[in-house]
């Protein structure tokens, strides 16, 4: 049997999931150019709408749009209250 560390079970080697998750990533950010603002904003209210899907408590989103060569930059920042949330937010976007 392999030697485990504290935070792990000595069966399987497996580690407390508070040791890889100490909810301090509650901030999941977004960033992409698109060729329009209509587009950038019709992806801000999907995105925005998954998150509330996902929040306990309400979901900080902090979105700037941003004029650039090729079109517009949007970029968004979703506060979630745990990095759980957070976590099962970006899941949901794969």
């Amino acid at each position: 049997m392999s030697k485990c560390s504290a935070d792990e079970t000595p069966v399987c080697c497996c580690m407390d999931v508070g040791t890889i998750m100490d909810n301090t990533d509650t901030t999941a950010s977004y960033s992409r150019v698109f060729a329009n603002r209509a587009d950038a904003e019709a992806t801000l209210a999907a995105l925005s709408e998954k998150a509330r899907a996902v929040e306990s408590e309400p979901c900080k989103i902090t979105s700037t749009f941003k004029e650039v060569e090729g079109g517009v930059q949007l970029d968004i920042d979703f506060v979630f209250a745990c990095e759980a949330e957070t976590l099962i937010f970006q899941l949901g976007l794969r």
